[in-house]
């Protein structure tokens, strides 16, 4: 079992910056890609962006590419998501999630899920 704790949402005026943290417990953090994706009210989950287990490739959804970053820290067992410029359509309850030994694209099953963080852009 994998357990994901996300922090670091909150309210933000557009244009402004959140960074979001997930950090991972249970299992070797290393053999898992990672993933945020975002589940604003009435519609569905979708993909955000993805890290490959060693952080060396990352995926984005259009929506977020140049604006939103992913990474990793291994040896803190963490994976983080940077967001700037801001739009208030990017309010969504956040997820953090892993895959084992997968590669971090948005196809992937994602076997283990945080509870995710409110994200909140107003305008």
């Amino acid at each position: 079992q994998v357990q994901l704790v996300e922090s670091g949402g909150g309210l933000v005026q557009a244009g402004g910056s959140l960074r979001l943290s997930c950090a991972a417990s249970g299992r070797t953090f290393s053999n898992y890609a990672m993933g945020w994706f975002r589940q604003a009210p009435g519609k569905e989950r979708e993909f955000v962006a993805g890290i490959s287990m060693s952080g060396g490739t990352t995926y984005y959804a259009d929506s977020v590419k140049g604006r939103f970053t992913i990474s990793r820290d291994n040896a803190k067992s963490t994976v983080y998501l940077q967001m700037n410029s801001l739009k208030p359509e990017d309010t969504a309850v956040y997820y953090c999630a892993a895959d084992f030994y997968g590669a971090g694209n948005p196809n992937r099953n994602y076997e283990y899920w945080g509870q995710g963080t409110q994200v909140t852009v107003s305008s």
